[in-house]
């Protein structure tokens, strides 16, 4: 009989500890940040003097912030919906599909997954310069479509490898054609691969910094560029503040993946 964790003894109070201590670890820097946005001292100390929300208040003030927040959730959206369609088109020719070097073509997409960002970066930044969407909305698009991508092909690519197509097929013999039976019956049965595919693209683009402060300009800036640029210039603690408000967006969605997964799969 395989062990479960209540016959482990005390070794399951050994892997409950490295558990707890493994989180720590990874949590205990963003509490750290949350805090210090709440901190009353100009500058980044902790613990904090006092407490106050004048660091927010000063976020939602700066018409420059606000601008970088809505470059990053315009160029985020747009990314997401791209990377969903054009990753549903390529996971059913991947999943579906029977030619040669489909292993080849399926590594080739997630290339951007194993390559290091900045390696990429640099890569975009000096094409794009010879094509003139260097610091420009197309380019940031395409460059963080690129980087999106891979997630939605896994994401959606898992979802139809565990559909079962002989329903499928059982519309089309029912009367409806393809392309109906497609739209009708895949694409709702998929729908939690889908989801987890825009989701994940949109946390791509809007979290991204490297290839963002490649592709940036004066004018044109995303949220993480600007707090990357602040940090450089002036440690405020409006910094902690909006990365508090990245952070918090980040656990939203991937808690609101975690419930809509477990729904649609009931």
């Amino acid at each position: 009989m395989l062990l479960n964790f209540d016959r482990l003894g005390w070794w399951k109070y050994v892997l409950l500890a490295i558990t707890l201590l493994t989180a720590a670890f990874l949590l205990l820097p963003i509490v750290f940040i949350a805090a210090l946005s709440f901190g009353s001292s100009q500058w980044l100390i902790f613990p904090p003097p006092g407490w106050t929300f004048q660091w927010y208040n000063e976020l939602f003030a700066d018409p420059r912030w606000l601008e970088s927040a809505l470059t990053s959730f315009k160029i985020a959206v747009i990314v997401t919906v791209l990377s969903v369609l054009l990753g549903l088109v390529t996971s059913f020719g991947l999943v579906r599909g029977s030619f040669m070097f489909r292993d080849a073509l399926k590594a080739l997409f997630l290339t951007p997954m194993i390559l290091p960002v900045v390696v990429l970066a640099v890569a975009l930044y000096a094409f794009f310069l010879r094509i003139g969407l260097g610091g420009t909305l197309t380019g940031f698009v395409i460059s963080h479509l690129v980087l999106a991508l891979p997630f939605s092909i896994l994401s959606i690519s898992s979802a139809l490898e565990g559909f079962d197509t002989s329903i499928e097929d059982a519309a089309v013999l029912c009367g409806a054609s393809p392309l109906e039976a497609k739209i009708r019956v895949t694409l709702p049965a998929i729908s939690h691969g889908l989801f987890s595919a825009a989701v994940f693209s949109f946390l791509t683009s809007w979290d991204e910094v490297v290839v963002a402060i490649f592709m940036s300009s004066p004018t044109l800036q995303t949220l993480p560029v600007k707090v990357w640029a602040t940090l450089r210039q002036d440690l405020t603690p409006v910094v902690a503040a909006a990365s508090t408000l990245l952070i918090l967006l980040t656990i939203i969605l991937m808690a609101l993946v975690a419930v809509v997964r477990k729904v649609l799969k009931q």
